[in-house]
């Protein structure tokens, strides 16, 4: 009689390895073209009447909790992008909604707009990086704080990411033309 293996032992690797095709895509790491692209993105900071932090806040309104944050250009003109987990860091993704708040800063009052991701790349990034914010321990606008404390420049973008088995944020900071990526622990 053939041993029959229990069916999570077929499943277990398809999840490992979807984790990390989903952690290899949404690496920081700078290609020569995307390089030029956080350039224009660091020189139109100066556009911005909305700091990272201050659409961090707005966006982890009650039970919200801002998962990642960018400045970025859209169409040639500037946009804050925050992604949240409606229903906070301890609720998984499949019962939770995972979304996008968007828009210019560029006004006296940011009103972005609300995607709920229902596409599988977003899905799959977000539900990512929701689980590496639960595994932390302080929040994005800590890790900005900290940042902001040792390092000079502009914070325009923070993503969790997993370093050496450790949750970590990777921040990029624009300062006189030059933009630095610094790795905070979560």
């Amino acid at each position: 009689m053939k041993h029959k293996e229990p069916r999570y032992f077929h499943i277990v690797p398809l999840i490992a390895a979807m984790a990390v095709v989903g952690w290899l895509s949404w690496q920081p790491a700078r290609a020569e073209g995307e390089s030029k692209e956080l350039q224009a993105v660091a020189q139109a900071l100066g556009k911005s009447k909305l700091s990272l932090l201050a659409g961090i806040r707005q966006a982890s309104q009650g039970s919200a909790k801002a998962i990642s944050a960018k400045f970025e250009l859209e169409d040639g003109k500037l946009s804050l992008s925050v992604y949240t987990a409606e229903k906070g860091l301890a609720v998984p993704a499949e019962k939770n909604v995972l979304q996008e708040l968007s828009g210019s800063p560029e006004q006296d009052k940011w009103t972005p707009k609300v995607e709920v991701f229902r596409d599988v790349p977003h899905v799959a990034r977000s539900a990512e990086q929701l689980a590496v914010m639960s595994l932390g321990r302080k929040s994005l606008a800590a890790v900005i704080a900290e940042v902001r404390k040792t390092h000079p420049g502009t914070v325009f973008s923070i993503t969790p990411a997993i370093r050496n088995h450790r949750p970590v944020a990777v921040v990029l900071l624009a300062n006189k033309g030059k933009v630095t990526t610094v790795t905070q622990p979560l």
